[in-house]
């Protein structure tokens, strides 16, 4: 396949039973909007970096998915954001955990790498670097939604159910979905990847996923790019991203192979399920997950968005086959 080319995810974990016609319809329009904000960043010859930042910020705007504005509540009614960003040619990375203020996760996390001599920061930290380097800072109320706080309390029912029965509280798999994210392959066949969440409804004690966490959730060099969505305690036990690409570079597997296996096969064999976007420097590209739904997209050369949610939806994109 013909460079450029962008890959996006919003998330798996999808249901129909949860998800009304014009929520659905709401977030393919989304998908479509976020694919054609990154096309023109590789249309107009900039960098893999800026066609995923682009997408991403599209995404985190989008109250349809939770990154950004319409990301989940905390235990404490707040909504704490995670992003990171990575280059494939330079092995440089960026990311940022915990803020409540950054309408946008993954400029700063854009900014941690090329303004900082720094990887990660997490909190007030990042939000005063944001301050310094101009990136917006809004109130906490931009992000919240409706949907998002009666999800809320519908979690703090169940636990305190839990609680007065003494019985344990056994979360959904669903609970830990909705990351966003998006992969790059520029003209100049340089590759990247990004990722953002709010994490998971109900989270508490600064609980971080892998979003944030390079070669959890986020991975790109030179072969590979990868973004993962789903229960994050498993991804960062497995370096899940880093792992997908590692079976490329190291034993030679092919992209679709190597993501199979550990989406489809060490993560739910440790316990967790979720998805994932993979994109080859071959143009290659993939989209295991083992969910009902993952919100997923690309765009090519000619610019036509594809976007697709359920499992069997989907499209041929050579040499890979993408479900």
């Amino acid at each position: 396949m013909e460079s450029p080319l962008l890959v996006i995810h919003g998330g798996a974990g999808v249901e129909r039973a949860s998800m009304t016609p014009a929520e659905e319809a709401a977030a393919r329009i989304a998908l479509e909007a976020a694919l054609r904000a990154g096309h023109a960043q590789l249309s107009a010859g900039k960098p893999a970096l800026d066609a995923v930042t682009a997408a991403i910020t599209v995404l985190e705007d989008a109250p349809q998915f939770n990154a950004g504005r319409g990301a989940v509540f905390t235990h404490d009614g707040r909504n704490e954001l995670d992003s990171s960003i990575m280059d494939g040619t330079t092995g440089k990375a960026g990311a940022v955990a915990g803020v409540q203020r950054v309408r946008n996760p993954i400029t700063l996390a854009r900014a941690v790498m090329d303004r900082s001599r720094h990887v990660m920061m997490v909190g007030g930290g990042a939000e005063a670097f944001a301050k310094e380097q101009g990136v917006p800072l809004v109130d906490p109320s931009y992000f919240r939604t409706e949907k998002r706080w009666q999800q809320l309390q519908q979690a703090l029912k169940e636990e305190a159910k839990a609680q007065a029965s003494a019985t344990p509280l056994v979360l959904p798999g669903k609970a830990y979905f909705g990351t966003v994210g998006a992969l790059a392959l520029d003209a100049q066949g340089h590759l990247a990847a990004g990722t953002s969440t709010g994490g998971m409804t109900n989270k508490r004690y600064g609980r971080v996923g892998d979003a944030p966490i390079i070669g959890a959730g986020t991975w790109a060099d030179e072969r590979c790019a990868v973004s993962g969505t789903g229960w994050g305690e498993y991804y960062i036990r497995m370096a899940a991203a880093h792992e997908i690409c590692a079976r490329v570079r190291l034993s030679g597997e092919g992209l679709a192979r190597a993501a199979e296996g550990v989406i489809n096969g060490d993560i739910p064999k440790a316990g967790g399920d979720g998805g994932a976007i993979a994109l080859g420097a071959d143009g290659s590209v993939t989209f295991p997950f083992n969910t009902e739904g993952m919100y997923r997209g690309w765009i090519g050369v000619d610019g036509v968005p594809h976007v697709a949610v359920y499992a069997g939806e989907g499209w041929a994109i050579s040499p890979a086959k993408a479900p």
